[in-house]
């Protein structure tokens, strides 16, 4: 739940202008950016007919569960205006691409690539990218998971479509498979279950290349990377060839885990990647018998992380035996307990992934004229 904040309401003797309304809206601030909708040049196609007024408000961020209550919210804000009449608000999200890596092209069918990453294994990486994009599916945005991890894909066993196979239509491109409304690839398809991925790095590279690039993605809002854990081969790779649009690091308070991480954070800033914030997994449990609180793997580490390099810290979750039951049988916590505790700390961490890339540069090389220099 989330509460709006209001500033001072209009002054009586205000008559109803298109300035009026604008800036009666300015002092209603958005529940999950702290900002205006104003100043965010958010407002859009603003009419003031006689007392009545109409208008539009664009997020840059899926908010499905939300833009009903925001749109009343807005509606009561202009009422306190005197004078006026009928008040019509349409709230709805529009997603675009943002800016990439420098000189690497961003892919057909998908607008944001978002890369879950961690220094090392063990830390929940797999849970909490699965779990982020089923939330922002659930938000009402388009979202599709690949499964990065060539020599241990997860995915599969965690979405519930294990042993199913890719279709391919034209013998060059695959189909991505779907589950629980997620767009998904992994090399766990196309191999064994028990068959050893004996890969060299170069081989391995290549062919999550081909997962990504020969993939027929449909129009996704956000494509979140399952990164493998280190800093090898892979994860270099595709930070520098792949247009990710920033990363996310999952990590434990545990020291040992945090020195990994940091790694993995200085590698992403080197070639260019912003880093999107810390998720610190494992953070606390709690004991489903008696209630006790225990800090298993230390306190405070993810957020001394981030204020170490200056990023966000997105949220903290537990270590809770259900959400590693929900992902073993296939259906995440997200989607097997959607208004749980646990999932809806999920959920604000996925809020603040998307209202973080919403908020940076919108990508703009489509605009851009392509130029030719021939021989006349």
């Amino acid at each position: 739940m989330f509460s709006f904040f209001r500033r001072s309401s209009a002054p009586d003797t205000m008559s109803l202008t298109d300035q009026s309304v604008l800036d009666c809206l300015k002092q209603f601030v958005d529940p999950n950016t702290g900002k205006d909708y104003v100043s965010s040049r958010l407002v859009k196609n603003l009419r003031v007919s006689g007392a009545d007024v109409s208008f539009d408000i664009e997020l840059g961020y899926p908010a499905q569960t939300q833009i009903d209550a925001i749109r009343q919210a807005l509606i009561a804000q202009v009422k306190t205006l005197p004078g006026v009449g009928n008040v019509s608000a349409n709230v709805h999200s529009k997603i675009v691409a943002h800016a990439v890596q420098q000189g690497v092209k961003l892919l057909p069918g998908v607008k944001n690539i978002i890369a879950v990453a961690s220094g090392k294994g063990g830390v929940g990486k797999s849970t909490t990218a699965v779990n982020l994009a089923l939330a922002l599916a659930a938000e009402g945005a388009r979202v599709g998971m690949l499964d990065a991890d060539i020599y241990g894909p997860s995915q599969p066993q965690m979405l519930g479509i294990g042993g199913q196979r890719p279709d391919s239509l034209d013998g060059k491109t695959m189909q991505p498979l779907h589950a629980h409304g997620l767009q998904v690839m992994s090399i766990g398809f196309l191999v064994d279950v028990e068959t050893p991925m004996v890969w060299r790095g170069p081989m391995a590279t290549g062919a999550l290349q081909q997962l990504l690039k020969e993939t027929n993605w449909d129009e996704l809002d956000y494509l979140v990377i399952d990164m493998p854990p280190g800093t090898g081969d892979i994860q270099l790779t595709l930070s520098q060839t792949v247009p990710v649009t920033g990363a996310v690091i999952v990590t434990t308070p545990q020291d040992i885990a945090l020195l990994d991480a940091r790694k993995g954070l200085k590698m992403f800033e080197k070639v260019g990647v912003p880093i999107i914030g810390i998720v610190e997994n494992m953070s606390i449990h709690i004991c489903s018998n008696c209630g006790h609180e225990e800090h298993i793997f230390g306190t405070g580490g993810g957020q001394a992380m981030c204020a170490d390099y200056g990023v966000p810290f997105l949220g903290a979750l537990p270590l809770d035996i259900q959400i590693r039951r929900e992902v073993d049988s296939g259906v995440p916590t997200v989607v097997a307990d959607p208004d749980g505790r646990v999932a809806e700390i999920y959920k604000g961490i996925a809020r603040k992934v998307a209202i973080t890339i919403a908020e940076r540069a919108k990508d703009m090389s489509h605009k851009f004229p392509s130029i030719v220099v021939q021989n006349t």
